[in-house]
């Protein structure tokens, strides 16, 4: 009779231990998932600009040092590794574009021109689900993390190797919506 309650308990921790494991790797594909959704925004911003920069270089005769830095951030955006380096890389593009955007204030002709005008919304809209896309990783990284590090969760954590994962930050004058009025 005592073999079968220590045989049923060793079931019962074995279950209990496989149910961890499973949550903390379900929580790690989500994490993954929500990478992968910032990362299909992001390619879809680094596509859009090549086709902004088109549109108003021949607006912008004297402003090439602007759109320079726009295809330069853009072009070490797309090269980024990592969290961190990625969003630092996506930080300097944002700045980029918004010097950029500043600048059409200037050109009244660049401002009443259709195709630029639909590709800095397209940029605006992009720019929303980026936001949104890193707010669910950012929501699904602390999940994994919290996973990670609270007790009894943190012994199968430790022992399969679960890392926590990095945040996906962005620097605190960043956090501002670029204004841009084209009016």
């Amino acid at each position: 009779m005592g073999y079968y309650i220590i045989g049923g308990l060793i079931v019962l921790g074995l279950i209990w231990i496989i149910g961890l494991y499973n949550k903390l790797v379900r929580i790690r594909n989500q994490v993954k998932n929500a990478w992968s959704q910032i990362d299909v925004q992001l390619k879809r911003r680094h596509d859009l600009i090549p086709n902004l920069v088109e549109v108003v270089k021949d607006y912008m005769e004297y402003e090439q040092e602007t759109l320079e830095k726009v295809v330069q951030a853009r072009n070490m955006a797309i090269g980024a590794k990592g969290v961190g380096e990625v969003a630092q890389s996506e930080n300097m593009l944002t700045g980029a574009l918004k010097s950029l955007f500043a600048v059409v204030e200037n050109y009244p002709d660049l401002k009443s021109n259709k195709n630029a005008m639909e590709l800095q919304e397209e940029l605006t809209s992009t720019e929303n689900k980026i936001s949104f896309a890193r707010q669910y990783y950012n929501d699904s990284v602390m999940r994994l993390n919290n996973r990670i590090e609270i007790f009894p969760s943190n012994m199968i954590a430790g022992a399969f190797n679960f890392k926590r994962e990095e945040f996906f930050e962005i620097p605190e004058a960043e956090k501002e919506v670029p204004k841009v009025n084209l009016r």
